[in-house]
């Protein structure tokens, strides 16, 4: 087998582009009907709290430097969702702070109620993230794991690999 050539195309960028979008889309529909997840749907995102046009309050950029995860369940509020990141009020310790994410800036979605997921390939610059505790905003608990892929569920990951 032959190796590839290398792409002049950006072919993982625009996926990876694409399936932020995702996040945005689902999002909008959530604010389209009232920001009231339907069902039992809620979701867990994860974020890379030092990207570019991430804003977090001090507290929370000091107790997660690298990265985060928000959960967006019962207790959100002021859902605003534009083209390149949404905003959103939630409570952490029972202190009130505004987040603004850049889709850019998130690294996975999942919708446990479904058993949905995308995980998002990170930069060179990420790969290597210092360890922190999980973010625990005043969202009841859940007992479902947020990514199970051994059960075939629908999380999609993608990777895209150069052989050489």
């Amino acid at each position: 087998m032959t190796d590839a050539p290398d792409s002049l195309i950006p072919y993982d960028e625009i996926v990876q582009e694409a399936l932020r979008a995702v996040v945005g889309r689902v999002l909008g529909q959530v604010v389209a009907e009232g920001s009231v997840l339907p069902g039992n749907h809620h979701f867990y995102i994860t974020f890379k709290t030092g990207a570019a046009d991430v804003s977090i309050p001090a507290h929370l950029r000091e107790r997660f430097p690298d990265e985060m995860t928000i959960v967006l369940q019962n207790k959100f509020w002021d859902l605003v969702v534009e083209d390149d990141h949404f905003s959103v009020g939630l409570t952490f310790n029972q202190v009130p702070a505004k987040l603004v994410i850049p889709y850019a800036a998130i690294t996975a979605f999942v919708d446990p109620a479904v058993d949905f997921g995308l995980q998002f390939q990170a930069t060179v610059a990420d790969l290597a993230p210092e360890p922190h505790d999980e973010a625990e905003n005043d969202s009841p608990a859940s007992s479902e794991p947020v990514v199970r892929t051994e059960d075939g569920s629908n999380v999609v990951s993608v990777d895209f690999g150069r052989k050489k």
